[in-house]
């Protein structure tokens, strides 16, 4: 039997990266999935992407109406949900000079809050031996210049793991977090560099990862499966550093 088998796994940021290949993943071992986007158009792709089995949602989780609409068509459609991968997130480099207070509060709100009040609103249709993942990132761990406001919003995302963890325990939910070091994901392209600035940081990145390569998000898929399967039962209020050895050395 497989790892998933009926299980209602709801996730964001799934249109591309770590959160596709963890959709295609999960449903490969017998989850509903649930795939939550910002983008009807990258929906759509994402969509055939999963045999167009899923369940595609166009929400904005900066939105709190949007995730709560997301949720309710997800009731509607399976009564409850049993994984939640709370995986959307991105940013653009800014230096400190450069940060406003639009930067800020559209930061957190995509990093922090939507992930928040997306656990907060998917808690309700949860039962006993649910399990909640959150990206958080190796950024959190490390000092890199521009990223301030994202890597401080990963930091208060990997205390949520905590105490949301302790929080959910008694109802028999699971809360945990996998940290992602450098992967081959869309995110670099996103971050507002010029091609050959981002070739010398994804060089300078790569030679102080302990492996020496950028990870792949089908490696990162396989951890969330671990901690949305029974697998990790007893496993909760964790992050689990999926790095290369990028933050350990």
């Amino acid at each position: 039997m497989t790892k998933l088998h009926g299980k209602v796994a709801f996730i964001t940021g799934g249109t591309s990266g770590i959160g596709l290949e963890t959709a295609k993943l999960f449903q490969a071992e017998g989850a509903h999935v649930v795939l939550v986007g910002s983008s009807t158009e990258r929906l759509i792709e994402a969509g055939k992407a999963l045999s167009g089995k899923a369940l595609l949602i166009q929400a904005d989780i900066r939105k709190v109406a949007d995730i709560e609409r997301a949720v309710e068509e997800t009731r509607t459609k399976y009564g409850h949900i049993d994984v939640v991968f709370a995986n959307a997130g991105a940013s653009t480099v800014a230096s400190l000079d450069a940060v406003t207070e639009e930067y800020i509060n559209d930061n957190l709100a995509l990093n922090f809050t939507g992930t928040f009040f997306t656990i907060q609103k998917t808690a309700a249709l949860m039962n006993t031996g649910g399990s909640v993942i959150v990206t958080t990132s190796f950024l959190n761990t490390i000092g890199y210049p521009g990223l301030s406001i994202l890597a401080a919003a990963k930091a208060a995302t990997r205390s949520l793991v905590r105490t949301l963890g302790a929080e959910l325990a008694p109802r028999g939910i699971r809360v945990n977090a996998v940290s992602p070091g450098a992967i081959a994901t869309p995110f670099y392209s996103k971050i507002g560099l010029p091609d050959d600035v981002l070739a010398q940081v994804a060089a300078g990145i790569t030679d102080k990862v302990a492996l020496k390569r950028f990870g792949d998000p089908v490696e990162l898929a396989k951890t969330a499966l671990f901690l949305a399967s029974d697998d990790s039962s007893y496993t909760t209020g964790t992050e689990m550093v999926v790095d290369g050895g990028l933050t350990q050395f």
